[in-house]
């Protein structure tokens, strides 16, 4: 083992620095479809499953029902047929209603000591909703709530503190 000092041990498994993980649940699930097809979608509170890429004809509900009793709606999931198997991976995620119908699928607000301000589409706007301040500031007193739309007035979010 050299004692040079310039060298670097932060590799994962030799410092014992853990990776991120990258999903909250994982599973296999064995269903039709050809190997390298893919599944994303968005499973909604109540059930509901939205679709947003496939490239399969596979029931998005049978790889939704392998994630059963792994993680809790809401959540991003992503299947990839492999030879013989589905592999599913999701990831929870954090979804708003707004109650006003809001003109753009991305929406933006900021919280710091000059106020709150949004964006619309990348557009300032002068109408901040409610419902994304709520979130934000349930988390810090200055912070960035970034939402998009999934679908009608429901909203994924990620909010980060200032």
């Amino acid at each position: 083992m050299s004692l040079d000092p310039s060298r670097q041990w932060l590799a994962a498994g030799i410092t014992g620095l853990a990776r991120h993980r990258e999903w909250d649940a994982v599973t296999t699930v064995a269903a039709g479809g050809a190997a390298g097809d893919e599944v994303e979608l968005v499973a909604l509170p109540g059930g509901r499953l939205l679709v947003e890429a496939t490239t399969s004809e596979v029931d998005p509900a049978l790889l939704a029902a392998a994630l059963a009793g792994s993680i809790e709606p809401p959540y991003r999931a992503l299947g990839v047929r492999r030879p013989e198997l589905w592999v599913v991976g999701a990831l929870a995620l954090e979804v708003v209603e707004l109650a006003a119908d809001v003109r753009g699928d991305a929406v933006e607000v900021v919280r710091d000591e000059t106020g709150a301000r949004a964006r619309i589409d990348g557009l300032p706007s002068l109408a901040v909703p409610p419902e994304l301040e709520r979130t934000g500031a349930a988390r810090s007193n200055e912070y960035v709530v970034r939402a998009q739309r999934l679908d009608g007035r429901l909203f994924e979010v990620e909010v980060e503190a200032l």
